[in-house]
């Protein structure tokens, strides 16, 4: 099967803004995110990342900088504020190059953000 561009989510919460905070949780999203869908680095081939408002102590692209991920373009962006919606919120949209089916991949949502789609569990 030829390689494809495909999209991968995940979302996580800190329990605390803070750069530790944001930068440990972040770093096992992306983690996670790779191990389960067998992706390494070199096919990856953005990533998008949003924030809730109440998230400010850092960039959460600079959490996947700091894990060596530092050649791939990646921008962050406010989250919409929702009446309701889940707080001190990271969600991440990762296109990656890869040979598996729309269906094969596995999104990952960790933490409190499970809640945004308990269809995955």
């Amino acid at each position: 099967m030829r390689a494809s561009i495909m999209a991968l989510r995940g979302a996580t919460t800190v329990a605390d803004d803070t750069e530790e905070q944001v930068t440990t949780k972040v770093q096992e999203l992306l983690r996670e995110m790779l191990s389960s869908n067998e992706i390494e680095p070199p096919d990856i081939v953005s990533i998008l990342f949003t924030a809730t408002s109440d998230i400010s102590s850092m960039f959460p692209a600079a959490a996947a900088r700091q894990m060596g991920l530092v050649d791939i373009p990646m921008m962050c962006a406010k989250e919409l504020d929702v009446v309701g919606a889940l707080g001190r919120c990271i969600r991440v949209m990762m296109h990656v190059n890869t040979d598996k089916p729309r269906e094969a991949l596995r999104h990952v949502y960790l933490h409190e953000a499970k809640q945004l789609r308990p269809d995955l569990d």
